[in-house]
């Protein structure tokens, strides 16, 4: 029609119609893909170092700011649970809680082993270097969840933050760390001034970590029924990001790739998320 008869104001009107249309479909997608039985909880993600030695942690802290960088332009709230810098850079370790509203939902698909090619800063040849760290991420643990956990089967310790956070936080053993005995899982916190607060977060934090396991345990022995092969994909490399001798970002359980690498570790991942929760539901049989 508007072809044969232009009409600006009726074109214009069509556009934003078009938009408002698509945002519903986008919406009626997540209602889809997110309806997972703990899709709308918070996620806990922990990030650590792989083999790469330096690279490796530089790599981990590029993650972490990469998916706090994600939680932002989202409005999730971040909450930093336990932070440990590396020797030379970057870190060995980090525990955040991501709040809002699916984030768990969103990031589980996030779970894996990340690796990075790039001209290596601390290789003063600036050779080429690969490097891995890994992304674990779990819903938070709440009351809804239930679990039995004899008081007898964990170990308290307590220790002096290495972190930042002013005397007190250095001078008073106010960290928590906190160990299921029959597992070897544990949980620490040294992020507020009070030992009972990071006690308190520690407990929360291990029983999500015991959740997990016996979710992973449970599909495994599922899996095994149903003769599937498929591995445990937290356990595995999911995605590569490859800075030179040319730049792309490709998950390789979607296949789905981009090119602009910048954009990526500046949190634009919602192509990727979409893609494996498109996938994972289509493999579900739900269409």
């Amino acid at each position: 029609m508007l072809k044969i008869e232009p009409d600006e104001d009726f074109q214009n009107e069509i556009q934003s119609e078009l938009i408002k249309l698509d945002q519903e479909i986008t919406a009626f997608e997540n209602q889809m893909y997110l309806s997972g039985k703990y899709d709308d909880y918070n996620a806990i993600l922990d990030f650590h170092p792989g083999a790469g030695g330096t690279d490796a942690h530089d790599w981990a802290e590029m993650l972490y700011r990469m998916y706090t960088r994600y939680a932002e332009c989202h409005n999730f709230k971040i909450e930093i649970v336990n932070y440990i810098v590396g020797d030379e850079a970057g870190i060995s370790a980090v525990t955040i809680v991501i709040k809002g509203k699916n984030a768990f939902g969103l990031l589980k698909s996030e779970r894996g082993v990340h690796r990075l090619v790039r001209m290596s800063p601390f290789d003063s040849s600036g050779a080429r270097h690969t490097s891995f760290a890994s992304v674990n991420v779990m819903p938070e643990f709440d009351d809804k969840i239930v679990l039995d956990i004899n008081p007898k089967d964990l170990r308290v310790d307590t220790y002096r933050s290495q972190g930042a956070g002013g005397q007190n936080v250095n001078k008073v053993e106010s960290a928590v760390r906190i160990t299921h005995i029959p597992t070897g899982l544990f949980a620490t916190c040294e992020v507020e001034r009070s030992q009972i607060q990071n006690r308190e977060i520690a407990m929360n934090l291990l029983k999500s970590r015991i959740f997990q396991k016996l979710e992973s345990e449970r599909l495994e022995k599922l899996r095994k029924i149903n003769g599937e092969k498929k591995d445990i994909e937290w356990g595995s490399q999911i995605r590569s990001y490859v800075f030179c001798p040319y730049t792309l970002v490709k998950d390789h359980r979607t296949g789905y790739e981009v090119n602009d690498v910048a954009s990526v570790m500046n949190g634009d991942i919602d192509g990727f998320i979409m893609a494996y929760l498109r996938k994972e539901f289509h493999h579900e049989g739900n269409v």
